[in-house]
């Protein structure tokens, strides 16, 4: 793999923040571009992210935090507006069930007016269960924040990294930084497969492995904690049991395990937060399950162990300092990101913002394009379609006649628009359109999905994986048999 342009910026890791930031740098006369180790953008802390857009309550007035997750908060609408991402102000609510934890509750209250956070109101548990009927009779007060919302972490993480690309960054996936230099021509990257990168500037967004990129470029950091947080979804037809966020009173170490209604239509309960040693352990585990479901059942009594459809794990970069960590080296042109945990997905557009004006304190000169274009291209959603809007789509291309997953209605005609849009394996696919994240899982759809992945990519369905290199679907014996003359999709 051979040198390639030199930018003017590079940002180190694509997940909601590094998207954000390559986004908001694509509003100016530069030339940007983002590595991204994984096969896709948003498939490390984003891709197991419970979706949460807080209100700004959670956290300690004046710390990067507060002020970062109320202004981001501030920014969604618009930026989902212009990315066509699913996005709703469900409101959140904090519940207490002991006169202790009615207490902390009022501290979070007082502490969500310091940081600026509207829309709060304190309610006794009846007028709580008014708005939410399925809550524990045991809930007795209720911090209630209609500014919070829920998103759909990785989509939002393709759209910005689409819209971006559309307004002339570079996208490069399957790149590990392995190492980083700078001399008289600034930053030399080198990936792990021997390639080489070259940029004035860089961002060091690379989440859990930020800390091990900052001491590349020089600086002693604490080294983040890897914490561990299981979650598992419920079947949609459950996915009305509440419609705000339900919280408990938080611990030191997490907000807690959560009741939360995903942008999508399921309910989602978790996570779990256990620290790591290490920073790749992905498993969930009976005693995650088991921890999981005593507790929200606490708070939704009626959520129930037979009506979960998948269970998965994801790692976070947990702040040594309980807050977000912004520093530099080399004079301000390397700009590292670190432990950007909760709220960090409310906060990335604030924190992409801060990251540019953090470039410019270094020397790098913003300009904004005339003809940047923040808006992607719609989506079609077929199922939330009306029947005359379903009939003009089909017309138009005969695709969208053909469900491809029954689980969820999703059509072809939905599976190619995610692959001309940057879907390269199954998994992409899947959290582009929901092929494959209903009941079955994928039982009935995914041959067809790999099918139509080979077919548009120009490629052997040999080739098509899960989630990048190592994780082909076809086994030994479906290999032989396709190589005897079946390898057409």
């Amino acid at each position: 793999m051979g040198e390639k342009t030199h930018y003017d910026v590079i940002v180190i890791g694509g997940g909601v923040v590094g998207t954000a930031v390559l986004r908001t740098l694509s509003r100016y006369q530069l030339k940007a571009a983002l590595l991204e180790k994984h096969a896709e953008v948003g498939w490390g802390a984003t891709k197991a992210n419970s979706g949460i857009v807080h209100a700004g309550f959670h956290n300690k007035p004046g710390s990067w935090m507060a002020k970062l997750c109320v202004a981001g908060n501030q920014m969604y609408d618009q930026l989902c507006d212009e990315l066509d991402v699913p996005f709703l102000r469900n409101g959140l609510m904090m519940v207490a069930r002991t006169q202790e934890e009615e207490e902390i509750l009022q501290q979070f209250y007082q502490q969500g007016l310091a940081n600026g956070v509207p829309g709060m109101e304190i309610l006794d548990g009846d007028a709580a269960r008014r708005l939410e009927p399925n809550l524990a009779e045991e809930i007795t007060l209720v911090l209630r924040a209609s500014t919070g919302g829920i998103v759909a972490p990785f989509e939002l993480a393709a759209a910005m990294a689409e819209n971006a690309a559309a307004n002339g960054a570079d996208v490069y996936t399957e790149v590990e930084v392995a190492g980083i230099s700078h001399g008289d021509d600034g930053f030399t990257i080198t990936s792990k497969d021997g390639g080489t990168w070259k940029a004035t500037y860089i961002v060091n967004s690379a989440g859990l492995f930020s800390d091990d990129l900052a001491r590349m470029c020089g600086l002693d950091v604490p080294s983040l904690i890897p914490r561990k947080g299981e979650e598992y979804i419920l079947d949609q037809r459950v996915g009305n049991l509440v419609r705000h966020t339900i919280f408990p009173v938080p611990t030191p170490k997490s907000k807690g395990i959560l009741v939360i209604p995903t942008a999508e239509g399921n309910l989602m309960i978790g996570p779990t937060a256990l620290e790591m040693p290490y920073k790749d352990e992905l498993s969930t585990t009976a005693e995650g399950l088991d921890e999981i479901l005593s507790f929200t059942q606490r708070l939704v009594p009626k959520i129930s162990r037979r009506d979960i459809i998948a269970s998965f794990a994801g790692i976070r970069s947990g702040s040594p300092t309980g807050d977000f960590i912004f520093e530099t080296s080399h004079e301000g042109k390397a700009v590292h990101l670190l432990g950007i945990e909760s709220p960090g997905l409310t906060a990335a557009p604030a924190i992409a913002e801060h990251a540019a004006e953090m470039l410019a304190e270094g020397g790098l000169s913003l300009i904004e394009k005339p003809d940047f274009n923040p808006r992607r291209p719609k989506v079609i959603r077929f199922k939330q379609l009306s029947d005359e809007e379903k009939e003009e789509v089909i017309k138009e291309n005969p695709l969208y006649a053909h469900v491809v997953c029954r689980c969820e209605t999703i059509t072809e005609g939905e599976i190619v628009d995610a692959v001309r849009r940057g879907a390269r394996t199954v998994d992409g696919v899947k959290f582009r359109t929901r092929a494959g994240m209903g009941r079955c899982q994928g039982g009935f759809c995914t041959p067809y999905v790999v099918k139509i992945l080979a077919r548009e990519l120009g490629v052997s369905p040999l080739e098509i994986t899960k989630r990048g290199k190592g994780s082909e679907l076809l086994t030994a014996e479906a290999k032989s048999f396709l190589k005897g003359g079946e390898t057409n999709a």
